[in-house]
């Protein structure tokens, strides 16, 4: 007997029992759908992450002032100012591998426009923040070395708090508004960069001149700088070596001896991106793992019916044997249709995959990123089920008694 027509006769008998053939395809369609799904949320995941960080600055370095002892109990990097103005400028002129150099100092206030205000988070800073962030503005321009130098009362709003004072489609360039009494000159609209990695809406902020920051909003420390350093490095292959120069450079500035630790810190962005990206790649292997669990209970349910079909087949199987059909023939058969259902069940749960990931992606914003070797993997899996758990049920058919299959009722 040719295998087409062995083939032809498995498919017939497929579907003249669709419902069971249905049935028995869900278990490999539902291992193989979450795989698809889980992978590819996965995958969108580790791209948000990555957008997220690459829109703060992938050559980025952020020096954190020391901590504060008190009774025993350390209060954190920033809690005490410990870097100066100087060791600022000394990192912009000392370190060639350093590309620009800019003060971050934050507090939280209340912008106020005519009859709306809006709680947010004003950064002092200078210009070179919004190169080494990457951060151009949608209308207006950003802050000036004139505006630094004059302590102007200048300010940058971010897209959240201009949808909060003054609406979706308003254009408050050259608007005053107030961070507590202070009026303050809008020159220009951050443009929109979304949410960070740990979920921080970046647009929710404002930006001020630093010296206009240190008098007028939180005051200064005369020599201290009351924040952190952002630096950029030259590129974001050199981050290491910066981190290295700038903690040598600081620790001489700061005149610490060999024994005693630094009194600052220094972190470098990718290394925060690394390791949110380990996080994501581990959950999501461990989601696919539970799914690779189901495509292997698909397969027992693929099993199971199989052999109930070589039950109520008997007497057919015993025709075909009395008919002139091999034992391999009747294996085949068999194989072909534990194959074919596993394998449908693995096209439909391919499907169902990428639905539900797109419907996953686009109520969390995230992009969705289908793995192609996902795809691969799933097919190449389920037609190995399809062979494990038909090749049981194919050898006890092709192993009937056709004397015996012939006077079964």
């Amino acid at each position: 007997m040719k295998a087409a027509s062995t083939m032809r006769i498995a498919l017939r008998s497929m579907w003249s029992n669709k419902m069971r053939s249905l049935l028995t395809t869900l278990g490999v369609l539902i291992g193989v759908g979450a795989l698809i799904a889980i992978t590819a949320i996965g995958a969108g995941a580790k791209a948000n992450v990555e957008h997220a960080f690459a829109s703060m600055g992938t050559n980025l370095v952020i020096v954190l002032p020391g901590s504060t002892s008190t009774g025993g109990v350390n209060g954190g990097f920033g809690s005490m100012p410990t870097l100066t103005w100087e060791d600022l400028a000394a990192i912009q002129r000392d370190l060639a591998s350093v590309e620009a150099v800019a003060p971050e100092l934050r507090a939280n206030v209340t912008v106020i426009a005519g009859d709306q205000n809006w709680t947010t988070s004003l950064t002092g800073t200078s210009p070179e923040f919004f190169e080494m962030r990457s951060w151009p503005m949608t209308r207006g321009e950003p802050l000036q070395q004139a505006d630094v130098d004059a302590a102007a009362n200048a300010i940058v709003l971010g897209q959240t708090l201009v949808d909060r004072l003054y609406g979706a489609y308003a254009d408050p360039i050259d608007q005053i508004v107030r961070v507590g009494t202070t009026p303050f000159h809008v020159v220009g609209i951050a443009a929109r960069k979304g949410q960070s990695a740990i979920g921080q809406d970046l647009d929710d902020a404002a930006f001020v001149p630093y010296t206009t920051f240190a008098q007028r909003i939180q005051g200064g420390l005369g020599a201290y700088l009351r924040g952190s350093i952002l630096v950029a490095a030259s590129s974001s292959g050199d981050t290491a070596e910066v981190e290295s120069d700038i903690a040598a450079l600081l620790r001489d500035r700061h005149h610490l001896p060999p024994e005693r630790d630094d009194d600052f810190s220094v972190h470098d962005m990718s290394e925060i991106a690394a390791a949110q990206e380990q996080g994501t790649e581990t959950m999501t292997m461990l989601l696919a793992s539970v799914a690779l669990v189901s495509l292997v209970v698909g397969g027992i349910g693929i099993m199971n019916i199989m052999l109930v079909s070589v039950t109520e087949r008997t007497r057919e199987i015993g025709i075909r044997i009395a008919l002139g059909a091999q034992p391999r023939h009747i294996l085949l058969q068999f194989l072909v249709e534990a194959l074919a259902l596993s394998v449908a069940g693995g096209l439909l749960g391919i499907v169902c995959g990428v639905a539900t990931a797109a419907s996953v992606a686009a109520r969390l914003d995230w992009p969705i990123r289908v793995q192609p070797a996902a795809v691969a993997v799933s097919i190449a899996f389920s037609a190995l089920v399809g062979v494990v758990f038909g090749l049981y049920p194919a050898r006890k058919a092709s192993a009937v008694d056709p004397i015996d299959a012939l006077r079964f009722e």
